[in-house]
């Protein structure tokens, strides 16, 4: 493909959208700026000297969990399945109390800028060095696929190949974090989060008015065809061979109480073991601010969601009443499909500012922090001063920022967007998760085990993957962070 036919394709946006689109980008860039001058150390560039309000670390940690998956895949999933993803939220929010009370005061009490230096006060610093990694890959992986699924929905609005989309983002990412560190990040999320609850709230109010019936149309004709059904409870171990409910449990991720079970453990990984989220919790005052903030996260990301799985109910009914408009050929651009098809002037310009928003928020600066903090500080270069040391940083934001890039492009020839980043982290948060939770619940003190724990599990778990998804087996996804977290726990015990 020629580089002329980049952004060459049909779009329905006018100049009033590009006009606003370019005024939120304009105004994210100048929000990083600002807040993110006076950078003078690691700590300011990693945790902004611990000054940051909890109300901003929340807004921030929404912002961060939600990202473009939630607003582009998760109406596909309610257009094309239904309300079963919301069940994860009951495991989720219960991962989060643990983590207040359990991880937090840890993290708090040994004054870490990486959570990973924990497991060096708690293990030794091998055990370290090997979390770092576990989280640099698993990071570099998922946040790709959070990047592209950003840049398709933006290809698909305005026509551009979805090349050019990846490198957008990723420069603009990569200035005003370079520039800023977290304060820069932690405000520009602030900004998104309100950019994309008030785009959704835009869009379910349109499509509502665009409904015969509104509201009661929704109930009747999402609920009619099961599009509204949020549990799924399984088979009966009353009313079935044991075996049958074993071999029906272990193939569907979405019964109540497996969603559950992956829910906790999956969220006491994503946001416990995952220097992205973490450090936004980190970057305000006191352990308690830190708490509350953790807490009150649930309040917003379930908001979000409703949201997003409600624009998905809006959208199946919407053209179920409409058969004759053309659906995009992959589903999971229905929602985009829909903004540039059918939306008015302005309200496009909102919802595309609303993805592209989502898409510039990027893993650079805890990639950054946790490779400084744990790799680059204690094991190639321990003498530098700050100056040095933020320096590196800066240049390490540039060279992640490529390669995120490069990951993203990567993961566009995938498809089943939301479920793939669930399946990159089932390889190896368990590994991480298991770990944490040896330190955390046990006085064992084992270092070296620790890293073979990690790596046989994390093996392990990826080859079921392989091996499910080639249907050898029959094993549902989220059974593999339940396995990989008992078995990394259970080894490194031994």
């Amino acid at each position: 493909m020629g580089f002329s036919n980049w952004f060459v394709g049909n779009t329905h946006l006018s100049w009033e959208d590009y006009g606003l689109l370019l005024a939120i980008i304009l105004l994210s860039i100048f929000v990083g700026f600002f807040f993110g001058r006076k950078e003078e150390s690691t700590n300011d560039f990693f945790l902004g000297g611990r000054q940051v309000p909890w109300w901003a670390a929340c807004l921030s940690f929404v912002a961060t969990e939600i990202s473009a998956v939630t607003i582009i895949s998760v109406p596909a999933v309610a257009y094309t399945e239904n309300w079963e993803y919301a069940q994860f939220f009951v495991g989720s929010f219960l991962a989060r109390i643990v983590i207040a009370f359990l991880f937090i005061p840890q993290f708090y009490t040994y004054n870490c800028t990486s959570i990973y230096e924990f497991l060096k006060h708690r293990f030794g610093p091998e055990t370290q060095y090997t979390a770092s990694v576990f989280f640099f890959i698993t990071r570099l992986l998922a946040s790709g696929v959070r990047l592209m699924a950003a840049s398709l929905a933006v290809s698909v609005l305005v026509g551009w190949h979805i090349l050019p989309t990846i490198l957008l983002f990723s420069i603009i990412s990569i200035i005003y974090i370079a520039w800023g560190g977290i304060k820069a990040i932690v405000w520009t999320n602030v900004l998104q989060a309100l950019t994309f609850i008030g785009g959704g709230l835009a869009a379910i109010f349109f499509l509502l008015s665009q409904i015969e019936g509104g509201f009661s149309s929704v109930i009747e004709i999402a609920g009619s065809a099961g599009r509204l059904d949020v549990f799924r409870w399984g088979p009966n171990l009353f009313e079935s061979n044991f075996s049958e409910f074993i071999r029906k449990s272990l193939a569907d991720p979405n019964i109540f109480w497996i969603a559950t079970l992956n829910g906790l453990f999956g969220s006491m990984a994503a946001f416990g073991t995952d220097q992205e989220l973490m450090q936004r919790l980190l970057t305000v005052e006191t352990r308690k601010e830190s708490q509350k903030t953790m807490i009150l996260t649930s309040i917003g990301s379930l908001s979000v969601l409703m949201i997003f799985l409600s624009v998905g109910a809006c959208l199946f009914t919407f053209y179920s009443q409409n058969p004759a408009l053309p659906l995009p050929e992959k589903l999971d651009k229905i929602f985009p499909n829909f903004i540039e098809q059918s939306m008015p002037v302005f309200l496009r310009g909102l919802l595309l500012s609303a993805v592209v928003m989502a898409s510039i928020d990027s893993p650079l600066g805890s990639l950054t922090s946790s490779f400084v903090t744990d790799i680059y500080r204690p094991l190639l270069y321990k003498t530098g001063n700050e100056r040095h040391y933020l320096f590196v940083s800066r240049v390490s934001v540039v060279i992640f920022g490529i390669l995120l890039a490069v990951t993203a492009y990567f993961f566009s020839h995938f498809d089943k967007i939301l479920w793939l980043a669930f399946k990159i982290g089932g390889v190896t948060y368990g590994s991480l998760l298991g770990i944490f939770l040896l330190g955390l619940l046990t006085s064992r003190k084992a270092n070296r085990g620790n890293v073979a724990a990690m790596i046989v599990s994390s093996l392990a778990m990826l080859i079921l993957l392989v091996c499910s998804e080639k249907k050898i087996i029959s094993l549902g996804w989220s059974w593999l962070l339940l396995m990989g977290t008992c078995s990394t726990f259970c080894v490194a015990w031994i």
